[in-house]
């Protein structure tokens, strides 16, 4: 058997599959496409994550399309969140060129066009389905990793968690958690000692700070009414295919703790939502994470840990991540070791750091005989990746060279045009564009401060009241106590309206 022979031998036996698959292209030696030699990913695997990299302009968005096209065409949703916004085309019909027709003639694949149903998410004034949390969801532990607070801090968010629940105070935004920080370090003080201990002022202000600039990168318009329903992730359209959901992050790039926060969040609502699947035959859903890099340089410690363990456990629930990022060392070791499918597009090497940083990305690689890993990097052309993933039985691949089949929907963007008559189609748009804003923590404790001062005023008023009797009826004294008593009800007066006032400035 020749060495070409045997190659074919090895991909075809490495990439076969007794269920359902989808192709992302056909295998490459010394080269030359390969007619017949398909390259070929089961269904059942696609949940064990996966990370897909690149130089810029190597083909990762195509790349992310042929996946998504397929996994639609099986069923299966897709989340993707684009943060360069180049990914809408897929909801439009594609166009067979003479670059395309002769790439499919090279692996014997048939090109077809076609056009996928597809959902405008947001988490901004964009337009397009809103996407919104409460604080309350997010739970004290899980807000205070994305403030990135110390264990005191931590403490006192608890705590803060903990008074709200017990006096059935909504915590929705966050004005209502700004709300409450300043209650319990002024008005409220000797009620938060008396029942839950003594709190530092100095701590409850680092953590307004942090909040602070949580809510300078855009927080405000993410955290409030009405929540997103993570089964609205899951529709399937009337012919049967998968939505796919382009989360559009364009004007955010500059906010990564806002789309940390937002990513982390939706990871753990999936999470805690969906059953245990188990070994199924397929993926429930599949995420895509666009510039991942912009999550993990700006990640603490703990939201990494975090990451790396939803990361780890989410795939039981039939979730499948995907991280597209230019170099493989932007994600940590702990979760790199978690992703099964590996397509890695080329590699540029223009200085000794991306030199030794290709080296170590052919380390992540099984060994070939057949390739040189690292030449092979920066050898890849546009549309041409190097592919590891796992069998059916979980086992890795042989290292396959492949060139990339095209994209079956429009590779361009959608104009504005189109954007709207997506949006003025979808249902979710009407669900989800209402802005509620019901009573929470931050008008009940200002109804609760208001109680308490026109209540200060009425004790005072009437221990003036009882003074001026005590003096007895001279005709001084009961002009006193008239002028007195005018003068206490304009104080009264001044005092309520002060209340108000400050009711309707916030």
């Amino acid at each position: 058997m020749s060495r070409k022979e045997d190659f074919i031998q090895q991909i075809t036996d490495g990439y076969s599959s007794k269920g359902e698959s989808i192709t992302l292209g056909g295998a490459i030696l010394d080269g030359e496409a390969l007619p017949n030699v398909p390259v070929k990913i089961p269904l059942k695997t696609l949940n064990r994550h996966g990370l897909i990299a690149g130089a810029t302009g190597t083909g990762k968005t195509k790349t992310i399309q042929v996946l998504s096209e397929q996994l639609s065409s099986f069923g299966i949703p897709v989340l993707m969140m684009d943060i360069k916004g180049d990914f809408s085309g897929i909801a439009k019909e594609g166009e067979e060129k003479q670059f395309i027709t002769e790439r499919h003639a090279k692996i014997n694949i048939p090109y077809t066009t076609s056009r996928f149903p597809v959902e405008l998410l947001t988490l901004s004034e964009q337009n397009g389905v809103r996407l919104r949390a409460t604080i309350s969801e997010f739970g004290p532990v899980l807000f205070s990793r994305i403030l990135n607070l110390n264990d005191t801090q931590a403490g006192v968010v608890s705590v803060i968690f903990k008074y709200c629940d017990d006096n059935k105070m909504p915590l929705l935004d966050l004005k209502d958690i700004k709300k409450i920080i300043n209650y319990i370090t002024e008005e409220g003080k000797d009620e938060i000692e008396e029942h839950y201990g003594k709190i530092s002022t100095s701590t409850t202000g680092t953590i307004l700070r942090k909040i602070i600039e949580l809510e300078q990168q855009g927080a405000d318009l993410f955290f409030g009414e009405m929540s997103f329903d993570v089964e609205d992730l899951m529709r399937i359209d009337e012919n049967g295919k998968g939505y796919i959901n382009i989360l559009r992050l364009t004007d955010i790039q500059d906010k990564p703790k806002l789309f940390s926060t937002f990513m982390l969040s939706l990871l753990a609502e999936i999470y805690q939502q969906m059953p245990e699947k188990g070994d199924s035959d397929q993926p429930e859903l599949i995420i895509f994470i666009d510039e991942a890099h912009l999550i993990f340089n700006e990640a603490s410690n703990t939201l990494l840990e975090q990451i790396e363990t939803i990361v780890k456990l989410i795939r039981s629930k039939g979730i499948g991540i995907y991280f597209i990022t230019q170099n493989p060392m932007d994600i940590p070791s702990g979760v790199l070791a978690q992703l099964g499918l590996k397509i890695q597009h080329a590699l540029r090497a223009f200085t000794a750091n991306d030199r030794k940083a290709i080296k170590q990305t052919a380390d992540n690689y099984p060994t070939s005989d057949y390739y040189k890993t690292d030449e092979v990097l920066t050898s890849l052309g546009i549309g041409e990746a190097l592919v590891s993933a796992l069998n059916e039985k979980g086992i890795p691949t042989p290292l396959a060279a492949t060139m990339m089949r095209a994209p079956m929907s429009r590779m361009d963007i959608l104009t504005e045009s189109e954007i709207q008559e997506i949006n003025n189609k979808s249902k979710l748009v009407k669900k989800y564009s209402e802005l509620i804003d019901r009573e929470s923590a931050y008008e009940m404790l200002n109804k609760k401060i208001a109680i308490v001062e026109q209540e200060a005023a009425e004790q005072e008023q009437e221990k003036t009241s009882e003074k001026e009797e005590s003096k007895g009826p001279s005709t001084a004294s009961v002009v006193g106590k008239s002028v007195l008593k005018v003068l206490t009800s304009a104080t009264f007066i001044r005092g309520a309206f002060g209340v108000l006032t400050k009711m309707f400035k916030k």
